[in-house]
């Protein structure tokens, strides 16, 4: 695959090869797995980690697996996006949709939603031989998880680069941990790649969704200066210096 503009896939792949470095993310011969859920985050993962395969000091093989919720998207375009890329993909059908919102008729459904899909690809995981699921959670997510930690449960959290998934014995690995999300955006919007459209009914209307408008109005007010701190707090190496002697 051609790109079109080769510095917004440089910077990208950058940063994407620093966090795969500075946490150890890939080893030789590991089978890695993008969940391609057909937003913007994880089909660049998919094109990032594409391109980092053919100089990265590991050899790795990748395939990208997208789990159908049944609530009728097309994801056509993603099997298009993948056979250029010259990406085995592997599309799972399930009934989701149908137990979250139609049996369970769940009112914040999105905690639930996440871990039966993450359970849905770890089960194609193990069924395939894969030992590594590469998830496209970028810097924005991880600020945006801080702060949704910090507002609705009282505590400093956020997810990890690595994780070690015991029950599965998948390996969840995030290489977009220090990548932004506008980066992202320049690169799917200025190389045309596809986007399925999310058919969850409470897409954009989510604690998420308003952790993100607020971080953005803060950082305006701010000079745009407070985003940048937020992340920069987090990979801080006295990040857990609170109260400590």
């Amino acid at each position: 695959m051609i790109y079109n503009d080769a510095m917004t896939l440089q910077k990208i792949l950058s940063s994407l090869r620093r966090a795969v470095t500075d946490y150890k993310m890939i080893a030789e011969g590991d089978r890695i797995a993008v969940g391609l859920s057909g937003g913007k985050d994880s089909t660049a993962l998919l094109a990032a980690l594409k391109a980092y395969q053919r100089f990265s000091p590991e050899r790795f093989e990748l395939v990208a697996v997208t789990i159908d919720m049944g609530a009728g998207a097309d994801y056509a375009p993603m099997q298009e996006f993948c056979d250029k890329l010259g990406v085995r993909y592997i599309l799972e059908k399930t009934d989701l949709y149908e137990i979250i919102f139609v049996e369970r008729k769940e009112k914040s459904p999105c905690s639930l939603c996440a871990k039966m899909r993450r359970g849905a690809l770890n089960g194609v995981l193990n069924r395939e031989g894969f030992n590594k699921l590469a998830l496209g959670h970028n810097a924005d997510d991880v600020a945006e998880t801080l702060l949704m930690s910090m507002f609705y449960e009282g505590r400093l959290s956020t997810f990890k680069p690595v994780s070690e998934m015991t029950k599965s014995g998948i390996t969840l690995i995030r290489p977009f941990i220090s990548t932004d999300e506008k980066d992202i955006v320049s690169l799917v919007q200025d190389e045309g790649m596809p986007i399925v459209h999310n058919p969850c009914p409470v897409n954009h209307v989510t604690n998420r969704e308003y952790m993100k408008n607020l971080i953005r109005a803060v950082d305006k007010d701010s000079g745009h200066i407070a985003d940048r701190n937020i992340k920069r707090a987090i990979f801080n190496p006295d990040r857990n210096s609170l109260w400590d002697d």
